[in-house]
């Protein structure tokens, strides 16, 4: 079975009727379902989940009709309403999982620690404490470990455990679980306490998915941008797997072309084709079109991304994988089936 069937397999996972019994997921800073996805494809029925850009929440309707949706701002989102939207009262919901916005952490931005987008974790915390899961999951980028940062990772470290829950953090790559991209993030996991069961990370499970393989009978775009005259005099110079500063001096540009016999850079929300910054297909002297991209970020092609070409992009962009969070969601459903003392857990928390 090659990569594109792979994905066909997943989305039909996806699609499958959740059991009755099935584990419970609510996803906060949501985007457009990536993570969604994930836990869909893993077998977890969605609850509720919270976006506040349009854009991201129209893409994520398309692709999950029944999942209710809140769509605006995440401090404006009372405990109660939360629980309410969910249908859950605390204690009775699996994981909580959510995304942050990770730009004040980002290593490819200024990385600024008064960045008020570095506070939004504490929504997160917030409404960990609201929901009280078994279980739950934070993805952001490896910036937040790097240089200045370790101060605010202590901190969201801290915040999580004093939550209640037994937390560890590690940098995966989503190339160990079949995507093919080399995409590191910090993920935590948390169990709560009177589980009484240490929180896991998934171990690797594949062989890297190279771009070529990605790219096996991938539909055509026609919206994909044109390079500049001078642009693309600059690209046609640039081999597999380089970026332009081999080939010109200008220490801004961050425009690179992937490999075929790699996995793909990190795809990013700003590197849509329009001048620095792009990511050029293997062969072809043009940047990576929408279905290039889903592939390359493991969406199946089923999967509908709404807008035009840079709104699409941005969307893509800023999503966790699926298939990394499917092996996320995989590896804390079998820690929660080995869990113990789940019952005098929910009692306490009713009581």
């Amino acid at each position: 079975m090659n990569y594109p069937e792979k994905l066909s397999e997943a989305w039909k996972d996806h699609l499958a009727p959740k059991a009755k019994d099935a584990l419970t997921v609510v996803s906060l800073f949501a985007g457009c379902g990536g993570s969604s996805l994930g836990y869909s494809m893993a077998g977890f029925r969605e609850c509720l989940t919270v976006e506040w850009d349009k854009h991201a929440c129209e893409t994520f309707r398309a692709n999950f009709p029944d999942v209710p949706i809140y769509e605006g701002d995440i401090g404006a989102l009372t405990d109660a309403d939360a629980l309410r939207l969910a249908g859950l009262q605390p204690g009775q919901l699996d994981v909580l999982d959510g995304s942050p916005p990770c730009q004040g952490f980002s290593t490819v931005g200024l990385r600024a620690q008064s960045d008020g987008r570095n506070r939004l974790f504490e929504q997160y915390v917030r409404l960990l404490r609201a929901f009280k899961p078994r279980a739950f999951v934070m993805e952001n980028v490896t910036g937040l470990v790097k240089g200045g940062m370790g101060q605010v990772f202590a901190e969201i470290h801290r915040a999580l455990t004093g939550c209640g829950y037994r937390v560890k953090a590690r940098v995966l790559n989503a190339s160990w679980y079949g995507v093919p991209q080399s995409r590191e993030r910090v993920i935590f996991v948390g169990i709560r306490e009177d589980l009484e069961v240490e929180s896991e990370h998934p171990k690797p499970e594949t062989r890297a998915v190279t771009v070529r393989d990605a790219l096996v009978d991938v539909e055509l775009a026609s919206d994909t941008p044109m390079l500049s005259t001078s642009y693309a005099a600059i690209c046609a110079r640039l081999k597999q797997g380089k970026d332009a500063k081999t080939v010109t001096p200008m220490h801004n540009w961050s425009t690179k072309r992937v490999a075929n016999d790699k996995p793909s850079f990190t795809l990013l929300k700003t590197n849509m084709g329009h001048g620095a910054g792009t990511l050029l297909h293997p062969t072809e002297n043009r940047t990576l079109s929408i279905p290039e991209a889903k592939r390359i970020q493991s969406f199946p092609d089923a999967f509908q991304i709404l807008g035009e070409f840079t709104e699409a992009w941005a969307r893509i962009g800023n999503s966790v994988p699926p298939l990394l969070m499917r092996a996320i969601a995989r590896q804390v459903a079998d820690t929660l089936s080995r869990s113990q003392g789940i019952d005098a857990g929910l009692g306490a928390l009713e009581a």
